[in-house]
């Protein structure tokens, strides 16, 4: 798993994603707006529902998909409620679900994909791995990884940035003023503050010793942990004073990164976390350009697969006389 994550990490390098990707997310990002212009209005979470899904489509390479809808099948994948507590039956059917939405996942979008790259390779995640030799069901768990994970949860962050710059003018003019490092800053502050993921679950590889405010936990090799990211990013005593306000000059400790745990950390660190960043900062100086009103703020949902929020209703409108932005290179 390891020499595979390594192997596949160098297609989501910065280097690479600003070299090979921009032009597809400057493209992608351009056709979200007009169209947003064009009807006037439009649900936020549903426009960067299809701008993730393109980009990242691209990236890992579920371009021949057999038929439309794949945006709603990658949503079923990660829809799944929590089974504490619950039934065997209720279990055993909510399994049966969770299979078939894969199983549909894999033969509308996946198996297509994989047939059309054993013709013609292309430069994308899934030509990759049948260059190692991967089988069908190893690319499979990589596409639900980088495609599911990736599309659902960029999509959330984006409308989530959104509302806050939205609300908050001063900050939205100086997220527009800004050069990319001070745009880039704004937005890690608004992800460590909103985490899309709000838990992370690891296993103990050692035994180890961990102290905490005075306290002795004694880690057994093989232990499960629970890792609380909203809370460990509101920490005082790394995020420093007031670690709920939204502060993008915030003095970080060595070796924090800006947006705290959101995107995890070592080797299970977040591979899309440079192209989620660069993809959201692309399509919010376009969409912020617009004259923009909020016809309907959005509802503040819950995923319990993630752990995280989902916001839907997100109405915006525009105003009759805009136009489409100009690139948004800087």
């Amino acid at each position: 798993h390891k020499e595979q994550r390594v192997a596949i990490a160098r297609f989501f390098t910065p280097t690479i994603v600003s070299d090979e990707y921009r032009d597809l997310m400057e493209e992608y990002s351009d056709e979200v707006i007009a169209k947003l212009v064009e009807d006037g209005h439009g649900d936020l979470g549903e426009l960067t529902l299809r701008l993730a899904v393109n980009v990242a489509a691209r990236v890992v390479g579920l371009t021949d998909s057999r038929r439309p809808g794949m945006d709603r099948r990658l949503e079923a994948l990660l829809s799944m409620d929590r089974l504490e507590g619950v039934s065997r039956l209720r279990r055993i059917v909510a399994g049966l679900k969770s299979q078939a939405n894969l199983l549909n996942f894999y033969l509308s979008d996946v198996r297509p994909a994989i047939a059309a790259r054993r013709r013609a390779p292309q430069g994308d995640v899934i030509s990759h791995l049948l260059e190692g030799g991967r089988k069908n069901v190893e690319i499979l768990i990589e596409c639900v990884t980088y495609g599911a994970a990736g599309m659902v949860t960029t999509r959330e962050f984006i409308s989530m940035a959104a509302w806050h710059l939205l609300e908050l003018e001063e900050l939205r003019s100086e997220y527009l003023a800004g050069d990319e490092k001070e745009r880039y800053g704004i937005l890690h502050e608004i992800l460590r503050l909103e985490p899309v993921v709000g838990r992370l679950y690891r296993r103990a590889t050692a035994d180890m010793v961990i102290e905490d405010a005075g306290v002795t936990h004694h880690v057994s090799a093989g232990a499960l942990l629970n890792l609380d990211i909203r809370a460990a990013n509101a920490d005082a005593d790394v995020m420093g004073e007031a670690p709920l306000a939204l502060c993008p000059q915030r003095d970080l400790p060595r070796g924090v990164q800006a947006s705290g745990l959101s995107f995890g950390d070592g080797g299970h660190r977040c591979p899309g976390a440079f192209i989620a960043m660069q993809e959201s900062d692309i399509f919010l100086q376009k969409l912020l350009r617009l004259p923009l009103e909020v016809r309907s703020a959005p509802r503040l949902g819950w995923n319990d697969l993630v752990e995280g929020y989902e916001l839907r209703g997100f109405e915006v409108a525009v105003e009759p006389s805009a136009s489409t932005p100009v690139s948004s290179r800087a």
